[in-house]
């Protein structure tokens, strides 16, 4: 196995990726990623706006692979958090971790208070499991094809494979106007991987 330092996709970060700017965690993030083993593959797009859309997701140990890639990689991803969760004195927290709060009673709903955000925010990476669950859904959610069509900005898809320990970035996308035949796209490319609970997966 190469040496988490050496791997390609660590060494070819897009300049306009949205940054931390923290050395500390970024030896943090690779030292960890190197102890459990786990491998980063594929092609790290040079957008200052996307969705990356992440699965599969079964698992809270999700949480515990993706949070060292997202350090070692020394990326500002965000996440959607609900409103009433950002209270003091967690609301600092979250949002150094990334979160963003969103209100979900607003008129516009979830999906319209993120296109607002990318509207006046140059550099967003929003990261969302699209199936909205850890456990098995039986349908996909299709907020996130909302989010990027309205935004007008692309897609990233990021999947995890835990036989090979292996995170795989890309492909890209854009959406088609087509909701549903995008999710079936999706969903079929991610069929290729397997979560820690493969049980779980659609």
């Amino acid at each position: 196995m190469l040496s988490i330092e050496a791997n390609e996709v660590l060494s070819n970060l897009p300049a306009n990726m949205p940054k931390r700017n923290s050395p500390a965690l970024v030896k943090l993030g690779r030292g960890i990623l190197q102890l459990i083993g786990w491998q980063l593959v594929g092609e790290i797009p040079n957008e200052k706006r996307m969705v990356v859309c992440a699965a599969p997701h079964t698992s809270n140990w999700d949480f515990f692979v993706g949070l060292p890639v997202i350090f070692a990689m020394d990326v500002k991803a965000s996440i959607m958090m609900k409103k009433e969760v950002f209270i003091w004195p967690l609301s600092a927290l979250w949002a150094w971790i990334g979160f963003i709060p969103v209100d979900r009673k607003a008129p516009q709903g979830a999906v319209g208070s993120m296109i607002e955000q990318f509207k006046y925010r140059d550099n967003l990476w929003l990261a969302i499991a699209p199936e909205g669950t850890r456990s098995k859904a039986e349908r996909w959610k299709t907020g996130f094809l909302s989010i990027a069509e309205g935004a007008n900005i692309p897609i990233m898809l990021l999947s995890w494979d835990y036989p090979t320990k292996t995170i795989q970035f890309g492909p890209m996308m854009t959406t088609s106007g087509n909701r549903e035949q995008d999710l079936l796209d999706i969903q079929a490319h991610f069929r290729q991987f397997e979560g820690r609970r493969p049980e779980n997966t659609n």
